[in-house]
């Protein structure tokens, strides 16, 4: 798949590269062309109208000597450049005077004009484009002057007239093999750099898109070991870029998938211990009931455990049902203004019992008689219960036991639970609020739960948009979370 990718695109950046440089080329070629024909023009036009200023004003009567004399001003003008021709037409267009076809001279090396013999004649009908330049008026012609030449040429032509009422045209070409060949060496130059420039240009993408590519196939072979259960994959990392912070964050998630699997082997572990535990003593005591071998004055005895276990089943369906309804979305959070201290007050009384049976010093501390809070109730009780029968639960046999309600600030409100017992491990307190966590290291001996219970809490408190921690030191461990202060009047404490 990564190749296939790849070729497509490095097929679609070479291709966009060729255009561009096509286009590129044609601009090029278009400007130097036209600045050398513009040029070339110029250059014919002003020779054109050099010689024949120079004879237009003449006296000279006799054709033969016109002819000679203007050779003779055409010379130093086709010494000057090799690919400058001159001709003279009369009229008709029979050729007077041509340097094509002449030879240098073996002394001198200078070239000098045909004037005997048949020259041929040129149809003066190509001269159709008529310019001017000044008061001076000449023709522009681009090819072989109707076959008369071999190679193509830019020819200008001027009319003269002596005052000998002598007509006639000097006809300036310049070849345009210079041109021809510019042109060709500037594509020849633009197709080595498209050739240099996209060789680069795919060595480049090549290291790069390998660059990108590699890591991408990484993580495509471990998120395929993820779906058949293998969470021990890592991806490497090079340097600091978005590359390298994916496959940080790939391998960060791969860390939480597998703390999840084996959270959630733990969970299951706990779960069906803690149903089969109970599930086990239930049967036997009704088989002993039911087979007589349980005599009948201790059967009160015997149901009272099985009731307790019944209980206990209840609780442990209760909160996996309420961990489900919370991941899913369907318990919905319906904020009022509830007093927090009321119910907190009625909550201890819930415990009084188990309170009185662990002989503890409670400590109830609030910043107001009636503290009112905005949040879900029923879901704030949950929170206040579970987090009151985890302190007790936990904490030493006649030690203490305290809540505290506090303000905070930015209108919030701080409730606070703290027990008197054995600490939390500093390296199981980052995971007492995930989920299926239970470590059985810490907190005590008591182990009837399963873990679900501060999960629930930080779950409920996460979905008001407010704050739950701990904090577990000095022989004690304290949890507390916040909520928005209400909006009805709160009365005072007047100690």
């Amino acid at each position: 798949m990564f190749k296939s990718t790849f070729s497509k695109y490095l097929t679609a950046f070479i291709l966009i590269i060729t255009v561009s440089f096509l286009i590129l080329s044609g601009i090029i070629t278009s400007m130097i062309k036209g600045y050398v024909t513009e040029d070339s023009e110029k250059n014919l036009v002003m020779t054109s109208l050099s010689i024949t200023s120079k004879i237009e004003y003449d006296e000279i009567e006799e054709l033969r000597n016109y002819i000679y004399y203007l050779s003779q001003a055409v010379i130093p003008i086709i010494n000057i450049d090799d690919k400058l021709e001159i001709l003279v037409v009369d009229t008709d267009g029979k050729v007077l005077l041509s340097t094509i076809d002449s030879k240098r001279d073996e002394i001198s090396g200078d070239r000098h004009p045909i004037i005997d013999g048949d020259l041929g004649t040129i149809d003066i009908g190509i001269f159709d484009e008529k310019s001017t330049n000044g008061n001076e008026e000449y023709f522009i012609h681009k090819g072989n002057l109707g076959g008369y030449t071999e190679t193509e040429y830019t020819v200008c032509a001027t009319e003269i007239v002596t005052k000998s009422h002598t007509r006639g045209y000097v006809i300036s070409m310049h070849s345009n093999e210079t041109e021809n060949e510019l042109i060709i060496l500037t594509r020849r130059a633009v197709i080595n750099s498209c050739a240099w420039v996209m060789l680069a240009a795919v060595i480049a993408v090549y290291f790069i898109t390998e660059r990108i590519i590699h890591p991408l196939k990484n993580m495509t072979s471990a998120a395929k070991k993820f779906a058949k259960g293998d969470f021990e994959t890592r991806v490497t990392v090079y340097g600091q870029d978005e590359v390298a912070e994916l496959g940080n964050a790939f391998n960060n998630m791969a860390e939480s998938l597998q703390n999840f699997e084996k959270m959630r082997n733990s969970f299951l572990a706990s779960v069906s211990h803690d149903l089969r535990t109970p599930m086990t003593t239930i049967s036997g005591f009704i088989e002993g009931i039911t087979s007589g071998s349980i005599p009948p004055e201790k059967h009160n005895h015997y149901l009272g455990i099985i009731s307790s276990e019944v209980h206990r089943l209840s609780r442990l369906v209760s909160q996996l049902l309420d961990i489900s309804r919370l991941e899913s979305g369907d318990r919905k959070i319906n904020p009022e203004d509830f007093d927090i201290a009321e119910l907190a007050r009625i909550t201890l009384i819930s415990f009084e019992q188990k309170i009185d049976d662990k002989k503890l010093d409670v400590s109830f501390e609030s910043f107001g008689d009636s503290v009112i809070a905005h949040a879900d109730k029923d879901a704030i009780h949950q929170v206040v219960y579970n987090l009151c029968h985890n302190a007790i639960k936990f904490a030493d046999v006649g030690g203490k036991f305290d809540i505290k309600i506090e303000r905070a600030e930015n209108r919030k409100i701080r409730f606070s639970v703290y027990d008197q017992g054995q600490v939390i491990p500093s390296e199981d307190i980052g995971h007492v609020f995930e989920s299926f966590y239970k470590s059985d290291k810490s907190r005590g001996l008591d182990k009837t739960g399963v873990g679900l219970g501060l999960y629930i809490c930080k779950t409920i408190i996460d979905a008001h948009n407010e704050n739950i921690g701990v904090e577990s030191s000095d022989g004690g461990t304290m949890f507390y979370f916040t909520l928005e202060e209400g909006e009805q009047i709160v009365k005072r404490k007047s100690s």
